[in-house]
């Protein structure tokens, strides 16, 4: 598939379709919007909701390993389970779900290709219907956070030993004139600009038009070509809250091999107020 490193973790709309019903296999829809999975979903395709399921109400961090495995088991999902991912935005908060799915290990992660939108493209059956799945047993047998996450406490060596940071977001959330995506409120953070040292690549380039990934030839010109990545670098990318930047963790990841690929979710919402936190401006 477009001579990815791993191919396997990519599955087009017509193997969901023909999956929808697979016992063993659990779809799962997360969106950015989400309201979008009550206006219709995938059959079968059961919703996590990135604001109430995946992130603790209390603090800012994702759930800790009782609520993942309580949440998993509600959801029908095994440690044997293979969870398809998808949801809008080229699959944004899929990428998010399929990072925390990683960090708490879960072994059988796939993401659909081209989300919501090439499902809906495509003309596919969209459904209201709620499924009902019996609960599962799920225990989380590793927790991975140390070699996929990354914290405000790593990014000033990164800088320090010139190892590359990736900016996602927009150019102009990058140069400072926004502090959030275009056509979003402007809030979040105090300060705008980058992390310095940091290379803007907004993570909409790693997508094509129909939601789906570019080649891996079009993803090498961009990040190996143009900025200069190379397998051997540790690599840490953010944008504002995460989740734009899991879906560059997961291109690099997955689709160019690269081994030592971090997301720091705390992003600019944390940076750009944190206190006495260097802030580079063109």
């Amino acid at each position: 598939m477009n001579n990815y490193v791993y191919p396997e973790v990519l599955v087009s709309t017509d193997w969901v379709a023909r999956n929808i019903d697979n016992p063993e296999v659990r779809i799962v829809e997360s969106d950015e919007d989400v309201l979008l999975y009550n206006t219709g979903h995938i059959p079968n395709a059961v919703k996590i909701d990135w604001q109430t399921e995946l992130q603790d109400q209390l603090r800012r961090d994702y759930i800790n390993k009782e609520k993942f495995e309580k949440l998993l088991s509600e959801k029908g999902i095994s440690n044997k389970t293979k969870v398809v991912f998808y949801g809008d935005k080229s699959n944004w908060w899929a990428c998010y779900a399929y990072w925390a799915f990683k960090l708490f290990g879960h072994e059988d992660c796939l993401v659909m290709n081209g989300g919501r939108q090439k499902w809906i493209d495509e003309n596919r059956e969209l459904t209201k219907d709620l499924p009902r799945f019996p609960a599962a047993i799920y225990t989380v047998k590793k927790i991975n956070e140390k070699a996929i996450r990354a914290y405000r406490k790593n990014i000033i060596p990164q800088i320090e030993s010139d190892k590359p940071l990736i900016d996602v977001r927009s150019p102009d959330e990058y140069t400072g004139k926004l502090l959030h995506m275009e056509a979003y409120p402007q809030e979040g953070a105090l300060r705008g600009g980058h992390i310095p040292g940091a290379e803007n690549v907004p993570w909409a380039r790693a997508a094509n038009d129909d939601g789906t990934f570019k080649s891996a030839d079009d993803l090498k010109q961009i990040y190996e070509k143009e900025v200069g990545l190379n397998h051997n670098d540790e690599v840490i990318a953010y944008c504002r809250i995460g989740e734009r930047s899991s879906h560059t963790w997961f291109v690099l990841t997955y689709l160019l091999g690269y081994e030592k690929v971090r997301n720091y979710d705390g992003s600019w919402t944390e940076w750009g107020n944190l206190v006495q936190a260097p802030i580079e401006k063109p």
